[in-house]
């Protein structure tokens, strides 16, 4: 028996060795290909080890890989270095695209590669060498094909090759890894996987190449859209809104009826920026003098995807969220949407956009059409010379000289109007307009001599050349021009029946790294604290998703809406919620709108976050790693309050993208019929 049993390990011993001795093309491919995509999510999402995505993307490499041996040995280097390329491009894109977005690239985005152009500094800024790592993969297998081509490898191979049987072994033996990671996927794992939206969450449990796969096929939906898919999304779409509860009236339906507004996208500009003092001065003067003499919404979040800043005109305009995939501006800015613009027009408004920009950055100049916008002022309008331009377009000091008289002439020519300026300069890279800002940042502290033990007072200018600091400065010089543009509207004889709405569009895009910088450092040793120091200031993932907030300000010089937009607001808002408020105040309704009007849904506001993440007064969920942090020490949590959230967050994501890829409001009226 012992004997057998050395005569059977003995040949499989002897089976192995001259399986990869007849092997080394294919396992080198399998090798390089798992280690590439695994490296991936290591320098990604951290969790290089994690079973069940290494299982998923061997499984895949393998069956991919198993094909080759329908080809004949001398042939297959070919195919399976054409897919080592593919693998390496993969990696690199959602390498370099997880640096800026923090996120995976979609198959849907690759429409708008064109914005990259106009985003180039920022988009360069960022990039790391390490993200071009797994361009060594194919020449790694190059070279491990030339050696093998250079002995009588391929010529052995001829001779006692059988493909259809390699074939037919390597696809079961990757089927079964596949079995194994889908058969003990959960209902949540099913689910976000056909909903793509958590791009996250499908690479930390499928993988890079399931999550690639899965995303083609949903972002052919759209071209499909009238043979798969439509009557469903109809079917949820009429239930979600026929039971949608009616909207209510409240002490500010009405209060703008006749007049003008004009809303200020300020580009980049984050709320905690409004606390911050150097010496004394605040970094923000002008935005804070605003916040003080109006309405002040202190939580308010961005609602945005890969399309940035065009994902917060849609979403302030139309209370629906940014698309799954793709851009809205890029993929489907032709559809219907129920607009601001659009119901402004309705009662005589002429509406315009106005932008430093060209028009052709995120297809506004289709797009701002679409969505109800009648005059485009866009970078052609403007004089300037190559010195005037601060990253995107002309400077935000010029940019509002040259468009208050035209303004001006509007409120001229027209009884009302409703319009959109969007600032450029506090764009990423921030070092651009940081050098036109004199703002000092620097630190006067006290601090212990080591060597005399004696108290020392010293200056430290410790956040120059930092990506924190010349954020701040970059934000400062946001902040003068938009001082200069409001003190000629405070002091002109126009706009004295006009709101004002300020509102930031994003986040700075900074890293939690980057911004701990600025609130950890310690001057004594000129490194960061460390969570054991007496003075160290938490600031865990959690923090740093709550501190994107921006600002929204309603401000107005006229003397009745000064009695209304007034004080400190401190309702949880999301961008999706401002159309539905601001309309309220017009007297009107969107019906189709997944937002709320704030006044009305108070502190029970949900908001539903494009990557599934959700925030209200009491919690923040993590969906991805679903993990939460609750900051109101009376909330408790129950199982079942967290399920009913999420129900209702994956519910308003849905609606609203089948809204979009849909357009299910083609043939549907303003008025809700």
């Amino acid at each position: 028996m012992k004997n057998k049993t050395l005569n059977y390990l003995h040949k499989k011993k002897k089976d192995i060795i001259e399986y990869i001795i007849s092997n080394r093309l294919f396992l080198s491919y399998v090798l390089l290909s798992i280690i590439s995509v695994t490296l991936v999510r290591w320098l990604t999402i951290k969790n290089v080890w994690a079973f069940k995505p290494f299982v998923t993307d061997l499984g895949v490499i393998l069956i991919i890989g198993a094909l080759g041996y329908f080809i004949k040995p001398r042939n297959q280097f070919k195919y399976y270095f054409t897919w080592t390329v593919i693998y390496s491009i993969l990696c690199i894109v959602s390498s370099v695209y997880y640096t800026f977005y923090s996120s995976f690239a979609s198959i849907g985005e690759f429409a708008s590669l064109g914005q990259v152009e106009g985003v180039t500094g920022a988009f360069t800024e960022k990039l790391r060498i390490i993200d071009f790592i797994y361009i060594l993969v194919p020449i790694i297998f190059y070279f491990i094909h030339h050696k093998l081509a250079a002995s009588t490898y391929y010529y052995f191979l001829d001779k006692i090759e059988k493909g259809k049987k390699m074939v037919v072994g390597t696809i079961l033996v990757g089927t079964l890894f596949l079995a194994y990671s889908f058969g003990v996927a959960t209902g949540t794992d099913y689910s976000r996987l056909a909903k793509q939206w958590n791009r996250v969450y499908i690479v930390e449990r499928f993988g890079v190449i399931v999550y690639q796969f899965n995303d083609l096929i949903q972002s052919m939906t759209p071209k499909l859209s009238s043979l798969f898919g439509y009557d469903d999304a109809l079917e949820r779409f009429n239930a979600y809104f026929d039971n949608k509860e009616e909207h209510k009236t409240n002490e500010y339906t009405g209060v703008l009826n006749g007049y003008n507004i004009v809303f200020i996208h300020m580009e980049g500009m984050q709320t905690f920026l409004m606390d911050l003092e150097f010496n004394g001065k605040e970094l923000t003067p002008n935005l804070n003098k605003l916040a003080k003499e109006g309405m002040f919404f202190k939580n308010f979040y961005p609602q945005v995807s890969t399309g940035t800043s065009s994902d917060t005109e849609f979403t302030l305009l139309t209370g629906l969220l940014p698309a799954q995939s793709g851009t809205v501006f890029v993929s489907y800015y032709n559809r219907n949407y129920f607009t601001i613009p659009k119901y402004l027009k309705e009662k005589g408004y002429y509406t315009f956009s106005m932008h430093g920009n060209y028009s052709s950055m995120w297809n506004r100049n289709k797009a701002h059409p679409s969505l109800g916008y009648e005059g485009l002022y866009f970078n052609e309008t403007y004089k300037y010379t190559d010195a005037d331009v601060v990253n995107l377009g002309i400077n935000d000091n010029l940019f509002f000289e040259q468009a208050l008289p035209i303004i001006e002439n509007i409120e001229q020519t027209y009884n009302n109007y409703m319009g959109t300026m969007i600032t450029l300069s506090n764009h990423a890279p921030f070092k651009a307009a940081a050098a036109f800002s004199d703002f000092d940042l620097s630190t006067t502290m006290d601090v212990v001599n080591e060597e005399t033990g004696l108290k020392e007072t010293i200056t430290t200018d410790y956040l120059r050349d930092t990506a924190v600091g010349d954020y701040m400065l970059s934000a400062n010089y946001a902040d003068g021009a938009l001082g200069t543009f409001m003190d000629y509207v405070k002091k002109s004889k126009e706009f004295d029946n006009t709101l004002f709405v300020f509102y930031g569009d994003h986040d700075a895009k900074l890293s939690r790294n980057e911004i701990n910088y600025l609130y950890n450092y310690n001057p004594e040793t000129g490194e960061v604290y460390t969570v054991d120091d007496e003075n160290y200031r938490e600031y865990d993932a959690f923090d740093h998703e709550l501190n994107k907030k921006t600002p929204l300000i309603m401000w107005s010089k006229n003397k009745d809406l000064k009695r209304i937009f007034k004080g400190e607001i401190n309702y949880t808002m999301g961008m999706s919620d401002v159309s539905t408020t601001l309309l309220n105040m017009y007297g009107l309704y969107n019906k189709y709108s997944v937002g709320n009007d704030i006044f009305n849904i108070k502190n029970d506001n949900i908001i539903a976050f494009p990557n599934g993440n959700i925030l209200t007064k009491d919690l923040y969920y993590n969906n991805s790693k679903n993990e939460y942090k609750i900051f109101n020490p009376k909330f408790e949590l129950t199982d079942e309050y967290l399920e009913n959230l999420k129900a209702i967050v994956d519910e308003k994501l849905e609606i609203s993208n089948y809204i979009i890829v849909y357009n299910l409001l083609e043939n549907k009226t303003m008025t809700g019929e």
